[in-house]
């Protein structure tokens, strides 16, 4: 008795993993809940949330919903331990649902086909009847040529009485393409569990000339990443004349070991890759801080053509080549404008427009001063064909990198193929059977074809269809 109570609890524990109705449901609770966890930006600053959850709801119940997200776990949702023992959930169900269907799948899998009696294949869904002129053994050949036109190559036949019967299958494992699937998302399942417990997503602001061996997760916790990062130059590039940006680029140098190993510039969209951490373009800023400890560099041509390429500092001089004509870095501004009286101001705290205030003088005495724009080329120009290129000021920007290592990815990158695969061989290969049996009537032979396909009946429908107008074409001479 107690063997029989504990038969019918493990009874009940398989049947309810291997219910499709707790499929739909688990599948619901994900869908629902990534849904949330993409409206809510994961592991950020309560404020961003806050501003979120404000535009949905109003002012008054944002605040009180993030709270009841927060202790819900929806701040680092894809982390927390409900989520992942949903994913476990529905992979255990997926398995056991699975392994209930398997036998039957299988046994249609490998069940051998063999003939069928005339009353059989007369209760086919798709059966077909024709005459043909001549005994078996002169049109034999005939339907043998359009049964391997119709793609069953590997034809078995049985002899009886007056009879002839042909018989084939194709596409049989095309039933386990539901199976290759399923499986698909237990591999995706992993690969995102396995970058969920082993991986890790973070930042880093990195000045120009700077080089770090850790980044931050989003609550500052150091993450060491093995090597170093360094930002050997940063560069906005905007639309025209605008202030908005077309292109950020950074270039970044991996050392390790105390050796450059790697280099690379990257945009948006085009990250750097060492060791399984990948460097995203994120932002950019200007470091406050170093506003007055930048390098200026400058390229300087003489009238005559001759050119000096120089890095100064605030308050540092330099000469024209060739002449007696200096300059002295007096002022610098990131963003500098001009209003409608000449007044020059700034007008943001970025690298939107920026200048330098140089004065020029000659054997003591002051020439002139002005404004020198990286951006406008015009402002370069000086009396008597000099000028004065401005080219960056280095050292006082830094680069926004999003920080990720994933080594699950390639994991899901191998689902996704077994998904597409299997979806393929689900949605458009299907388990195909034949029969074709051919009775001799006097100086005639009768022919009577079964088939059944375990989906795209339709389809299977007009190929048996084309087989009887090639066995016909065939008896009549045709091709």
């Amino acid at each position: 008795m107690e063997e029989v109570k504990n038969n019918k609890i493990t009874d009940k524990i398989w049947d309810f993993f291997a219910s499709v109705k707790l499929a739909i449901i688990i599948f619901a609770l994900i869908a629902i809940t990534s849904i949330i966890g993409t409206i809510i930006e994961q592991r950020a600053e309560p404020a961003k949330n806050i501003e979120v959850l404000t535009k949905l709801f109003g002012e008054s119940l944002a605040p009180g919903l993030y709270t009841i997200f927060e202790k819900l776990g929806f701040m680092d949702m894809y982390r927390s331990w409900w989520f992942i023992a949903l994913l476990v959930l529905f992979s255990v169900n997926i398995v056991i649902c699975s392994l209930e269907r398997l036998p039957r799948i299988w046994k249609l899998v490998k069940e051998p086909i063999g003939p069928m009696s005339e009353e059989q294949l007369k209760k086919f869904p798709i059966k077909r009847e024709l005459i043909l002129k001549g005994k078996i053994d002169k049109v034999r050949e005939t339907i043998t040529g359009a049964i391997k036109a119709s793609g069953f190559k590997n034809y078995k036949e049985n002899k009886e009485e007056k009879s002839l019967q042909f018989f084939a299958q194709k596409g049989n494992y095309s039933r386990l393409g539901v199976y290759l699937t399923h499986f698909s998302i237990l591999i995706i399942l992993a690969g995102a569990i396995l970058g969920m417990s082993l991986g890790f997503k973070g930042y880093l602001n990195l000045p120009e000339g700077a080089r770090s061996n850790v980044a931050f997760s989003y609550n500052g916790k150091e993450i060491p990443l093995g090597f170093n990062i360094r930002c050997d130059n940063f560069d906005v590039e905007f639309y025209g004349r605008s202030d908005m940006p077309k292109e950020y680029r950074s270039w970044l140098t991996i050392i390790e070991n105390g050796r450059e190993v790697l280099q690379k510039s990257i945009v948006v969209n085009d990250p750097l890759t060492y060791k399984g951490v990948t460097f995203y373009q994120s932002s950019y800023g200007l470091i406050t801080e170093n506003f007055n400890r930048g390098i200026f560099i400058l390229r300087i041509v003489s009238g005559d053509s001759q050119i000096s390429n120089l890095n100064l500092r605030a308050g540092d001089t330099f000469q024209i080549p060739g002449t007696s004509i200096s300059g002295k870095i007096i002022d610098f501004s990131p963003a500098l404008k001009i209003d409608r009286h000449g007044h020059a101001f700034t007008y943001a705290n970025q690298m939107n427009n920026p200048a330098v205030y140089i004065d020029f003088s000659e054997s003591g005495k002051q020439l002139l001063s002005g404004w020198i724009l990286k951006r406008h080329p015009e402002t370069w120009q000086l009396p008597g064909g000099h000028r004065v290129e401005f080219l960056d000021y280095w050292g006082v920007e830094f680069t926004g990198l999003q920080v990720r290592k994933d080594p699950g990815v390639w994991v899901v990158y191998l689902g996704c193929i077994a998904m597409s695969a299997g979806l393929f061989i689900a949605f458009f290969m299907s388990h195909r059977k034949i029969w074709v049996k051919a009775i001799e009537e006097k100086n005639n032979t009768r022919l009577l074809i079964g088939a059944f396909s375990n989906k795209s009946s339709v389809a299977y429908e007009r190929k048996i269809d084309r087989l009887v107008s090639v066995i016909n074409k065939r008896q009549e001479g045709g091709k």
